[in-house]
Parts: structure tokens; sequence; C-alpha cells
């Protein structure tokens, strides 16, 4: 399969680039420069650019986003316009420009933010209004509603609603918890908090999955696979690596959970506590 894929330099997109390359797919990295330690063949795409021109291909995976580096929500900085144009109207671009490339199928990465945080606590299904309260989460919202404008008999268009993604990405050496940890080893004080998390890898396969059913029209899947305390995640550090650091109390309030069962009805089998602690376990002997 011909692929085309944003991001693929960044965090989450180097777990999709590696595993659709891995399987033998042509694997099309878009962006504005090539990245340096990746073989991926490379195409200039900027989310700026209002008409862009695609190489023809089979498949579109979007999971670039135009933000502040490091920041996800409140990635806009202080230019919140910008932020919703590039994300929302050069996204509408893209998708129109991938379909006119001949693709049939495009998995666009949407987030959990599209729920809100209202419903903490909760179970968040697929079939829920979505009802974001923060400018991610509307941009989001709005890359889905783009691209289910553009679905038909021809041109299929899956979202995937991801939660917090861990794993140490390929060609990386640090991952999203690596300051935490370090604050850990160190005795410095860590606030609790609870929140719903999925391997890259696991990310990746979902990707995968959907690329390859043949349903068309336009289809959302939730992808979560543990609810994780800090406290938890720190005591399988503390126990994989002897360290007895200060461990965070418990948090008190609970995020709003993406059920999945949907996407493991198609074959999707995340790797739970046990892939966690083989992260861990992995982390702690430099590996």
């Amino acid at each position: 399969m011909r692929i085309l894929i944003t991001g693929a330099s960044g965090t989450v997109g180097r777990f999709l680039a590696a595993r659709l390359a891995g399987e033998g797919n042509h694997v099309t990295a878009l962006g504005r420069r090539p990245a340096v330690d990746t073989a991926l063949e490379f195409a200039r795409f900027d989310l700026s650019k209002m008409s862009p021109r695609l190489p023809e291909a089979d498949a579109l995976v979007h999971c670039a986003l135009h933000h502040d580096p490091g920041k996800f929500r409140g990635g806009q900085g202080d230019d919140p316009e910008r932020f919703r144009k590039l994300n929302v109207e050069g996204t509408r671009a893209l998708f129109q420009a991938a379909k006119m490339a001949g693709c049939c199928k495009t998995v666009f990465l949407s987030s959990r933010a599209v729920y809100g945080d209202a419903r903490r606590g909760e179970t968040l299904h697929e079939t829920d209004a979505p009802e974001p309260d923060s400018l991610y989460g509307q941009v989001k919202l709005e890359g889905e509603r783009a691209l289910e404008e553009l679905c038909d008999t021809r041109f299929a268009g899956i979202a995937l609603r991801v939660t917090g993604v861990y794993g140490t990405p390929p060609g990386m050496d640090r991952h999203k918890w690596s300051s935490l940890f370090d604050d850990y080893r160190s005795d410095v004080e860590i606030e609790p908090r609870c929140a719903t998390e999925v391997h890259g890898d696991d990310l990746a396969a979902a990707v995968s999955l959907v690329l390859q059913t043949p349903e068309r029209g336009f289809d959302v899947f939730n992808v979560s696979d543990l609810l994780l305390d800090r406290r938890d995640l720190l005591t399988l550090v503390s126990e994989c690596s002897g360290i007895k650091g200060v461990l965070p109390a418990r948090a008190t309030t609970l995020p709003g959970v993406m059920d999945a069962s949907k996407l493991r009805q198609v074959g999707w089998l995340p790797g739970g506590l046990g892939k966690l602690k083989a992260f861990v376990e992995a982390g702690c002997r430099g590996e």
C-alpha cells in the first residue's frame, strides 16, 4: 500500500511510520523538511498551504499538528487564530488533496479532548455527543467533521480519538515520562495525577488495523488502554530500579475513560499492564 503520513518525525508519528514501513508499505513522509534520522521517502507539505499537491497514494495518515513545541492542549500559545486556521483549514485542504491524489482512505488522529473534561470519572463512548472545552478539542472535532464531509463510496475516513501516548519513540532516547522519572529519582515533589494511556506501538497497530478494513464512509474509534495513576507508575519504577523516592499521593479526581471495545471488536489487542511493566523494566535496564 502507498501511504502518506504527516507528522512522521514527531513523537507519535514515529511509532506509526515505523509500523507501517515495517509491514512492507511504501511510506512517504509529508512535511516542511525531511527528518535527518529517517529513511522514509519525503514529499514537501505545509499546513499553511491551502492548495497542496500530494503524490499519488492509496491512503493518508494525518497526525501532524501545528502547535507550540511540547504542547497540545494550550498549544495555540499567543496566536489562537493561527492555531485554528492551520489546524482546521490546513487539515481540510490536506484531506481534499488526499482525495484528489487517489487516496481511498484517510486516518485522522483526533483526541479524547473532543469529549471535554466535564465528564470526569465517566465512561466515554463514540456515540456520545462531543463537548470540547478547549481550543485543541474544538480543532480536533472540526478536523473530524471536515473529513466526514468528504467521505463517499470511494473515499473512507476514520477518526481515531486517541488518549495519552507513552513509550520511547523509534529513533529517540527520551519519552513523555523521562522528566517525571528524573524528578522521582531526585526526590523532587511530584503532583498527583491520574490519566489514560496507550503505548505508541498499540496506537500504531490500531492505525494499521483500520487501514486494512474494507468499510467505506466515515467512522470513529476510541483508542485507550490504561487508567494510570502516577503513584502506581512510579511504584513500578521503584520496584524495577530499587530507587526509593517519595511517591506522590493518589489522585483524587479521575479523567473520563474512553471505552475502546468498538476497536477491540475488529481485532485490536493492546498490551495493557504487561506492556507498561515491560516498558518500565526496559528503561530501568537502560535499553
